[in-house]
């Protein structure tokens, strides 16, 4: 089930002209929530957090390779 913040995000990225996919199961565990996809654009990878939630080790581990294979990768939280 989405976060408020999780819709939030998709509903803002998609008004930006992405198409937004959110990864429920994946081969690869620790993978963040949604990709986000856009024409000329690299791939989009976003975690989405709640201000009592906290970034797992696993999760922040996948944001660092992500970005060390050219995507762009980061956490985005609930006003915390």
């Amino acid at each position: 089930m989405a976060s408020k913040h999780q819709t939030k995000t998709i509903k803002k990225y998609e008004a930006e002209g992405y198409f937004v996919i959110n990864l429920i199961k994946t081969n690869k565990n620790g993978i963040p929530d949604l990709l986000c996809l856009k024409k000329g654009e690299k791939p989009l990878f976003i975690e989405c957090k709640e201000k009592t939630d906290t970034l797992k080790p696993l999760q922040a581990f996948r944001i660092k390779e992500l970005n060390a294979l050219g995507f762009k990768a980061f956490c985005s939280w609930v006003n915390k």
